[in-house]
């Protein structure tokens, strides 16, 4: 998409922000109503620039989530419905198979949670492998017990970005890209978007911002609870001559109060093995290199009573993040519990993305996605990993309510 592509002036719904949620939103909106005025306003000049593309393009499947909650639910329909679109759409996308490995025996408590969960959850093809089992899955690895899932797998979240804007556009939608939005205006019967290239009144909203939902949101009239605190993950890439230590995705047993999955090696659609990330706080909502800081983000971050609290409850956690981001060597080590070849000179510097985590006002991390209201307007707030993959699903259940918060018929 490029910004030659003018945004009108008028239409029946405006979707905020062009990442991966964003766009499905618009497009399953057309699907619904061929005859909607659609349009998505994205503020950077391509659309996915963000979350969407700044990750390990994992397909998640439903393993790590508490059975009954939004993200249990809409990952296993989102990730089967994505395996379908990206077939269809012909974007490269590959099952690779997911180990959860336990290295020590303290672990295997955590790992029959996760059982628990994946099977109450109905993840598909979920089995239980001791360590000579494992080892048939991934040569290389090593543990005392382990889950595979051979329905997790990967794919270039980017391009089916893509080839969900193709989709909006085809279905007479416009994607407008550098209309990053600066105020909104809600009345009785519409809602006017003042955004970079001019103003946009729709009849109805919805904002799909990742790390801006909050300021967002409250400029539209929600309350400030639960605000954004961006994270920082890096990875670091396996030398091409190491990579066959790796043949699909090799997780540790998480932590599970926390919403990180902690450090994991990950072979993605292209071939590159990547090992990560790190879970650090970040200087800004888009500061993707290490020293990076937006003075406006960061004094958001340490002005919210929740970073303070948070930080008192996972301080022990906090150090061992800044020394996995200070000291990649760490990462080395951390992988090499479950992949024991793996050395420091077998890896490089690789990418790094940041991830928009609500952050309630008594220092809890959401764990849900959350969706909520404004006049005339819905607000996706909080839509962390696996956002990506159950967007399809998450456009459903969004659109779902667009009649009512609206007034649009869809």
């Amino acid at each position: 998409m490029t910004d030659r592509i003018p945004p009108p002036d008028r239409c029946d719904l405006a979707v905020v922000g062009g990442g991966i949620v964003g766009l499905a939103v618009a497009r399953e909106a057309l699907i619904r109503a061929p005859g909607l005025t659609v349009v998505v306003l994205e503020k950077e000049p391509v659309v996915g620039a963000h979350q969407t593309s700044h990750n390990s393009g994992v397909v998640h499947a439903g393993i790590y989530y508490p059975p009954g909650s939004l993200k249990a639910r809409l990952c296993r329909e989102g990730a089967d419905e994505l395996y379908g679109y990206c077939a269809d759409r012909g974007v490269p996308v590959r099952r690779s198979g997911k180990l959860v490995i336990a290295a020590a025996e303290s672990e295997l408590p955590r790992l029959d949670e996760l059982e628990r969960r994946g099977r109450a959850n109905g993840v598909p093809g979920l089995r239980r492998l001791g360590p000579d089992e494992l080892r048939q899955i991934e040569p290389h690895a090593t543990g005392v017990a382990a889950l595979h899932s051979p329905a997790t797998g990967v794919v270039d979240f980017s391009a089916v970005a893509r080839s969900l804007a193709r989709d909006v556009t085809e279905r007479g939608g416009t994607v407008a890209t550098l209309c990053g939005v600066t105020g909104t205006r809600a009345g009785h019967s519409e809602i006017a978007l003042a955004h970079a290239r001019g103003d946009t009144t729709a009849r109805g909203a919805v904002f799909c911002a990742g790390a801006f939902a909050d300021r967002v949101a409250v400029a539209a009239g929600a309350p400030a609870d639960p605000r954004i605190v961006p994270f920082r993950g890096a990875w670091l890439r396996v030398r091409p001559e190491r990579a066959e230590l790796v043949r699909g995705l090799i997780y540790p047993v998480p932590d599970p109060s926390l919403p990180f999955l902690g450090v994991h090696l990950t072979r993605g659609i292209d071939d590159e093995v990547l090992v990560g990330p790190t879970a650090l706080l970040a200087g800004g909502r888009e500061a993707y290199g290490l020293w990076q800081v937006s003075a406006r983000d960061l004094g958001s971050t340490l002005a919210w009573p929740g970073t303070w609290r948070m930080a008192r409850r996972w301080w022990r956690t906090g150090v061992a993040e800044v020394r996995h981001a200070a000291l990649p060597r760490t990462l080395a080590t951390a992988a090499a519990r479950f992949v024991p070849e793996l050395q420091p000179e077998d890896l490089a510097p690789g990418p790094a993305g940041v991830r928009a985590q609500a952050l309630s006002r008594d220092g809890r991390l959401v764990e849900d996605f959350v969706v909520s209201r404004t006049e005339r307007a819905l607000h996706v707030r909080n839509a962390p990993s696996p956002a990506a993959t159950a967007s399809l699903a998450i456009a459903r259940l969004v659109v779902d309510q667009v009649p009512e918060a609206t007034g649009l018929a869809v």
